[in-house]
């Protein structure tokens, strides 16, 4: 009998749940839910939405239920190529994603629904586009109700990018630590005081933050009593002209311009985007993770052969302009994502399982990493072999980028610092990596000192 797994980051809903079973991924609709899906199928609402790129599209299946005691029917949505979280999102993703979900929810209102559950979790990029991935989180709409997840997504969703936009584009990082969103009350006493005179921030963040504390938590909208849908669309259309008018822009951070500022002769930075994409190209991975992407150059490279590449990069400036590059081009198979790879992305929420650490999402078929290992074998003393172990977790396929002391950009970095690094020369670097790898080919980058290696992960 297939084994069935009950994904541990959908318990909360009584409506429904995601389970794996023979890695097909599937959702149980339970009875307590069996009319809402009818309203949400039949209203048309579905139809609309992920024609729009709004919501993901799923087939009614008859597979078993993982529950049959509860279960109203199955349905296999369509997967994901990778979950991201939204303290892993640019500040121009997290907004998109707030602006789908207000125009989701301005959609489900024309059609009698409106969404229960505003959290930034049920969203996630498809095809270069910010989706909802919750089938469930509709319900029917009742005249009369104010909107039930107002609070959560201004928690989620307008608290974190009005302190991106006003403070510092790496407050995002809050959301790691308030699983539920940021705090009203904390985001009002970080926000300069001029976000007072902002009508919406005023509204939505200052003034909202005071309701709850005066009625411990007990509003869900900023009045009391009923709320008509003409004044709830009015709600909707406030918080989405406040989000509009917040900006950022991505400058003045140590990579943002990294290929500008690069040792590179252009002869070099050609020849290794010809390699990466040669490499990817014969590999045919499905998968790729650049680690170390900035704004996407080698990524698509890597995309070029019809991988779905992750870029991840620890600069939050590189990752947005790497958005804005996917925006424009319209490209659907690259996700550009913030990752510290000194520390990464941990396994937070209910018992440590609700959202996925950055290894538990892997691992890929190819990973990248392109002048990144100087940084962490010299900027924060990582030993080569514990590189090796770390990318061997990841990867089966490598394609690595090595240093060497000589230069310009190792230099720099040991110009402050004592030289404790006797190991860190060609050879300890293949000697470290062939523990765990098999080196399949080794190219000097033309006009350069550095080497480019593809490597196979040995078991």
């Amino acid at each position: 009998m297939p084994q069935t797994e009950k994904l541990p980051a959908s318990f909360r809903d009584p409506s429904g749940f995601l389970f794996s079973r023979s890695g097909i991924l599937y959702r149980q609709i339970n009875r307590a839910y069996s009319m809402d899906y009818a309203r949400l199928m039949d209203s048309g609402l579905y139809a609309k939405l992920t024609k729009l790129g709004l919501l993901i599209p799923h087939a009614e299946s008859d597979q078993a239920p993982a529950e049959s005691a509860s279960a109203f029917k199955v349905i296999q949505p369509e997967r994901v190529p990778f979950i991201s979280y939204p303290y892993e999102w640019s500040f121009s993703q997290l907004k998109d994603a707030a602006l789908a979900t207000l125009s989701i929810q301005k959609h489900a209102l024309k059609l009698g629904m409106s969404l229960k559950d505003a959290s930034a979790y049920n969203i996630q990029f498809a095809r270069g586009k910010a989706t909802l991935i919750d089938t469930l989180s509709f319900e029917i709409y009742k005249e009369g109700e104010p909107w039930i997840a107002y609070k959560q997504f201004c928690q989620h969703f307008l608290a974190p990018l009005a302190l991106m936009s006003f403070r510092d584009a790496r407050l995002n990082q809050l959301l790691r630590v308030y699983i539920d969103g940021v705090p009203l009350d904390l985001a009002g006493a970080l926000l300069p005081a001029k976000t007072k005179f902002n009508f919406g921030l005023l509204t939505h963040i200052h003034i909202h933050a005071g309701a709850q504390k005066k009625y411990s938590d007990n509003i869900v909208a900023p009045r009391k009593g009923a709320m008509s849908k003409q004044a709830l669309t009015g709600l909707i259309e406030s918080l989405e002209a406040t989000i509009k008018k917040l900006t950022w822009k991505p400058a003045g951070t140590e990579w943002g311009d990294y290929y500008k500022n690069t040792n590179y002769a252009d002869s070099a930075f050609e020849h290794k985007k010809q390699l990466v994409k040669e490499w990817t190209a014969e590999k045919n991975p499905n998968l790729v993770w650049d680690l170390g992407g900035n704004t996407g150059v080698f990524s698509r490279e890597a995309a070029s052969s019809g991988a779905f590449t992750v870029s991840f990069d620890i600069d939050p400036a590189a990752v947005e302009q790497n958005y804005r590059i996917v925006k424009k081009q319209k490209e659907q198979n690259i996700l550009p994502l913030v990752l510290d790879l000194t520390n990464p992305s941990p396994a937070i929420g209910w018992d440590n399982a609700e959202r996925d650490s950055f290894g538990a999402r892997g691992p890929a078929d190819m990973a990248l990493a392109l002048a990144v290992i100087h940084h962490l074998a010299i900027s924060n003393n990582v030993p080569l072999t514990q590189l090796a172990e770390f990318f061997a977790a990841r990867c089966k396929w490598l394609v690595i980028e090595f240093v060497p002391k000589s230069d310009s950009q190792v230099k720099r970095l040991l110009a402050s610092r004592e030289d404790i690094f006797p190991n860190y020369v060609r050879e300890g670097f293949e000697s470290a990596f062939s523990e765990r790898f098999d080196i399949r080919k080794a190219e000097s980058v033309r006009d350069s000192e550095r080497t480019l290696y593809l490597m196979e992960r040995k078991y």
